[in-house]
C-alpha cells in the first residue's frame, strides 16, 4: 500500500514537472513572438520615418537654395537623430544593447525591480475586493434611465 503511494507520488511529481516545463516553453515562445512582433514594428515605422526624413530633406533643402536662410537647415538635426535612432533599433545591434543593459540591471540593482508594498498576498486582494464591495454599497453606481 505504501509503495503503490510513493509511485503514485512519484508519478504525480512527474506530470506536475512536465506541466511547469509546458507552461515556462509556452510563455518563452510567446515572448518570442511578441520580441518578433516589436522589431517588424520598429523595421515598418524605420522605412516610414526614413521616406519622411528624405522627402522633408528635399524640401527644406530647395527652400534654404532658395533663400539662402540657414534656418531652413535647423530641422535637420533633431530628423537625423530620430533617424538614426529608428534605423539602429530596426537593423543594428540595439536591441542586444537593451538586453545587456536589463540583465546587468536585474543583476545589480534589482531592488529598482521591487514591487512597491511587496507582491499582492490573497488577504490583500481580499480586503481590496471587501473594500470595493463596501464602497459600492455606501456609493452606488448611478443608473441612466
Amino acid at each position: 500500500m505504501e509503495e503503490n503511494f510513493k509511485k503514485n507520488q512519484e508519478f504525480i511529481q512527474s506530470i506536475n514537472k512536465i506541466k511547469m516545463e509546458r507552461q515556462i516553453q509556452l510563455q518563452y515562445q510567446l515572448q518570442e513572438r511578441r520580441d518578433a512582433l516589436q522589431i517588424a514594428k520598429n523595421r515598418d515605422f524605420c522605412l516610414w520615418f526614413t521616406a519622411f526624413y528624405i522627402v522633408s530633406t528635399a524640401g527644406l533643402f530647395t527652400g534654404f537654395r532658395r533663400t539662402k536662410r540657414a534656418y531652413f537647415m535647423f530641422p535637420m538635426i533633431p530628423l537625423s537623430f530620430i533617424t538614426l535612432y529608428s534605423w539602429d533599433l530596426a537593423y543594428g545591434n540595439k536591441e542586444h544593447r537593451l538586453r545587456m543593459e536589463a540583465e546587468h540591471i536585474m543583476t545589480h540593482e534589482a531592488d529598482l525591480l521591487e514591487t512597491p508594498c511587496g507582491l499582492p498576498t490573497p488577504s490583500s486582494i481580499d480586503l481590496g475586493r471587501l473594500d470595493a464591495e463596501e464602497k459600492k454599497k455606501i456609493h452606488p453606481p448611478l443608473e441612466h434611465f
